[in-house]
Parts: structure tokens; sequence; C-alpha cells
């Protein structure tokens, strides 16, 4: 369990890592750039996108460093559970754009920050 958790942990950091590039790329090239499932950026100001990125680029921090260098290693689930909240926003985003064939994501990225969640503050946690 401990592995799994691991794993997905730095799965879903690398999925940050990658999103937080929303404050390097300038919008107009963020939307083009994945069709369909990108379009949602036009709904958003630039400084909204950065903010996002931002909150990605600490999420991605926030799930493995804390673990591995054992300094406040209680952060790992509380990142996940504000992936959580991030993931759900997307989630509800997308339905109000009708954008429901590109949901599939996002439930899956939701999933896993749900299982790190309960698994580090359930039955795997780093303090025991």
């Amino acid at each position: 369990m401990n592995l799994a958790l691991w794993a997905v942990a730095g799965l879903m950091a690398v999925v940050c890592l990658i999103g937080s590039s929303k404050m390097f790329v300038p919008k107009e090239r963020l939307a083009a750039s994945g069709g369909a499932a990108t379009r949602w950026v036009e709904d958003f100001d630039p400084g909204a996108l950065k903010a996002i990125g931002a909150v990605e680029l600490l999420a991605a921090t926030g799930l493995v460093l804390p673990a591995a260098l054992d300094v406040a290693p209680v952060l790992v689930p509380v990142t996940a559970t504000g992936l959580v909240l991030l993931f759900a926003g997307a989630l509800t985003m997308r339905l109000r754009r009708g954008e429901r064939a590109t949901i599939a994501g996002d439930l899956i990225y939701l999933a896993l920050a749900l299982f790190l969640a309960w698994g580090r503050f359930g039955p795997e946690p780093f303090t025991g």
C-alpha cells in the first residue's frame, strides 16, 4: 500500500508540474495546444491562469518533498485534499461548459487524489 501511495504521489506531482506551465505559456498558445481539452482557458484571464499554475506547482512540491525530506510529512495528505478540491472545481467547470467528452482525465485525477488523501490520512500515514 505504501508503494502504491508513493507511486500515485509521484504521478500526481508530475501531472501538477506539467500543469503548472500555465504560469509561463501565453493563454492563446495554451488554448490552441490541446484542442477541445484546453479550450477552457479562454474563460479565464491570464492572472487566474497564473494562479492556477502556481497552485499546481505548490501541489507538485507538497506531494513529494515533505515526505521525502521528512519535514512536516502531514502536508502530503493535506496537499492531496487540496488537489481533490482543485479537480472537483475542474470537473464543475467542464460540466458547466458542456465538455463531457474531456471529463475523463479530471475524474481519474480526482480519484487518484482521493486515494492519496485517504491512504495518507488513514491506513498508511507517515507518522505512526
